[in-house]
């Protein structure tokens, strides 16, 4: 399963799926130029118990971290993932 990333300079995500036709997503917010604030996670029913939210929280954590940037997790998902795993504390903003 193949996680796509858009990004327009203001906003943007990492979804599974078309972008008419979006089965699961990560959406983040730019907040400046260092930080990104993730403020939604969605997946379909036919998807969940899969780990594909953890996955597309990867994708973001991979992201920053090559970006340089840190992410502020106003999602509850996002910050469930940075609690149970210190691993992405060098991300967190």
């Amino acid at each position: 399963m193949n996680i796509n990333h858009r990004d327009d300079g203001r906003k943007g995500a990492f979804y599974i799926g078309e972008t008419d036709h979006v089965q699961a997503e990560m959406t983040y917010l730019w907040s400046g130029s260092k930080k990104i604030l993730i403020d939604h996670t969605a997946v379909k029913p036919e998807l969940q118990g899969q780990g594909i939210g953890r996955k597309l929280f990867e994708q973001a954590v991979a992201f920053a971290r090559e970006k340089n940037i840190k992410i502020l997790p106003l999602c509850p998902f996002a910050q469930s993932q940075f609690d149970i795993n210190p691993d992405y504390a060098d991300v967190l903003f």
